[in-house]
Order: structure tokens, then C-alpha cells, then sequence
């Protein structure tokens, strides 16, 4: 059975070496075909050659982008490049900075025997992070929840098989949103429990704003129910309010409204146009093993 894991990267070379190490040091027994394909999401820091034995690891591929695209492209471009260009049964998609656990691959590979042709989420149960962030991270689960009433616990660390992925390049919201969109085209995902790691290097790139455009992101991907449920609680709110209505009482309002703004801009960036001609962006591949 052929594996492929999938690494988006924008100049933390020094994590991705680093997860490279792990993965091969976690795969030894397994008894998987694993290959690694990293997408470069066009990087301004130059990279060191890879002078690692890795035994472990069959072929390691490194897409570069002509034009940076940001996270969620980078992995729908690799989804598209794995479905097009590679044999696989299943891709792994994760992050590149250590926080999606090597550890747990064997987690997943081990499902996949009970489970086949199922897709399987590594569903968060313990986060890392400094007590400010978890607090925005149940704030994120609680709005995406309010707006959407999809309960989405897992991010882009998930085991596909061929059938899913092939499902994944055909939905435009794979754009935008990679766990918005895996929601929307799987109604049975699996899932497995996984914790949540620690940076290998630096600090975490998610701040505030950064986790409300994600949560807005996912969000979108459901828009229809969104604007229903919107509907439905302006007309009762405004019921409630008529008799004693003032600008405090309207600023639910207009938060929503603006909430609302935001998630149409969002997803104009549903674009199946630009999904379709993502290898196009790609300059040149290295191959490293």
C-alpha cells in the first residue's frame, strides 16, 4: 500500500528536516510504501540540500511555487498534484512545524487496516499552546459550531484515501477551507484521537486574527446555513427588541451584518477556476530521493 504525506512549508526548512527525521525514525515497521511530496509555497529563504539517510522514507519530492498561494492552496494544490501525477492508496496531509505529531501516523495506518477507504481525522483531544490561545481556539469551535452546527475538532492532519481525495479537487471550497471542505464532501469521517504538539522551532504563526479568519474560512463553506440561521435570529431578535430598541440593543446586529460581509468576502475565494489551473503555478520540482 502506497502512503503519500503531504507538507505545505513556507520557509521553516529547519522544522520540515526536522519532521523528515521523525517521520522516518516512526514508519521503520510499518510496512508501508511511504513518500513525502513538500510544497514550497514560494519561499524567500534559501533551503539546504538534504544530506540525511533516510531508509525509511521512499522518495521525497519538493513542489516550488512560482507565487505564494498561503496554507489551504498549498494543500489543495498537493491534493490535485498526488490525484493527477502519483500513485497512492492514501495521503496524509500535515503541518510542517512538528505540532501534527509524527508519532501518530502509525495511529492512522493502523485504522486504515481495521477501516479501508474510509477518511480518518485526527481528532484534537490536548492542545500545547499557552492558556490565551486555547481559550480563542474554544471560541473558534464555538462560532464555527453557532453558525454552522458542524462540530469540526480536526485540522489538516487526516489520512484520505483515493476515493476522498478524488471527491476533495472536485469541490471548490478545497480552495479555501481544507477542513470546511472534507466536512462537506464526507458525511463519515473516522476519527482517532491526537494530541496536539509543540513547535519544533520558534513561535506559533496563528494569532487572534489569524483564527478568525479560519473559523470565517470554514464558515463559509456552509454559507446556505449560515444565512438561514442569520435570517432566523434577526427576525426574532428584532420581535424582541422593537418595544425598548436603542444602538446598544442593535449591535448584535450589526456585528452579525459584518460577520456576514465577511464570510461572502471569504468566499469569493472559492474559486474552481484557479483550483483547476494550480499545478500551472508550479516552477519546478525537486526530487530528493
Amino acid at each position: 500500500m502506497i502512503i503519500k504525506i503531504l507538507i505545505p512549508v513556507y520557509n521553516d526548512w529547519q522544522s520540515v528536516y526536522k519532521l523528515l527525521d521523525e517521520i522516518d525514525l516512526n514508519v521503520s515497521s510499518l510496512g508501508y510504501e511511504i513518500s513525502v511530496v513538500i510544497i514550497n509555497d514560494a519561499s524567500n529563504h534559501d533551503r539546504q540540500d538534504i544530506e540525511k539517510n533516510l531508509e525509511n522514507i521512499q522518495s521525497i519530492k519538493i513542489l516550488n511555487m512560482k507565487t505564494n498561494q498561503g496554507h489551504a492552496r498549498c494543500i489543495a494544490t498537493g491534493l490535485k498534484y498526488i490525484f493527477e501525477k502519483e500513485d497512492f492508496d492514501y495521503v496524509i496531509p500535515m503541518d510542517g512545524d512538528g505540532e501534527d505529531r509524527p508519532q501518530e501516523i502509525k495511529d492512522f495506518l493502523t485504522k486504515i487496516k481495521e477501516i479501508q477507504n474510509k477518511p480518518i481525522v485526527g481528532k484534537r483531544i490536548r492542545r500545547s499552546e499557552n492558556l490565551i490561545f486555547q481559550i480563542c481556539y474554544q471560541f473558534h469551535k464555538l462560532i464555527t459550531y453557532t453558525f454552522t452546527g458542524k462540530s469540526i475538532k480536526f485540522g489538516n492532519f487526516t489520512c484520505l484515501p483515493k476515493t476522498t481525495v478524488e471527491k476533495m479537487i472536485k469541490e471548490k471550497a478545497t480552495w479555501n477551507s481544507f477542513s470546511g471542505a472534507l466536512t462537506k464532501v464526507e458525511d463519515d469521517l473516522i476519527s482517532i484521537p491526537s494530541i496536539r504538539g509543540t513547535r519544533y522551532f520558534g513561535p506559533s504563526k496563528m494569532s487572534f486574527l489569524n483564527l478568525l479568519k479560519h473559523s470565517l474560512s470554514i464558515i463559509s463553506v456552509f454559507r446556505k446555513t449560515v444565512l438561514i440561521r442569520s435570517a432566523l435570529f434577526i427576525i426574532v431578535y428584532i420581535l424582541m427588541i422593537k418595544s425598548n430598541a436603542s444602538a446598544i440593543t442593535a449591535l448584535p446586529l450589526v456585528l452579525l451584518l459584518i460577520m456576514i460581509y465577511s464570510i461572502s468576502s471569504l468566499a469569493l475565494r472559492e474559486n474552481m477556476d484557479e483550483f483547476d489551473k494550480s499545478l500551472s503555478n508550479i516552477k519546478n520540482i525537486d526530487t530528493i530521493k
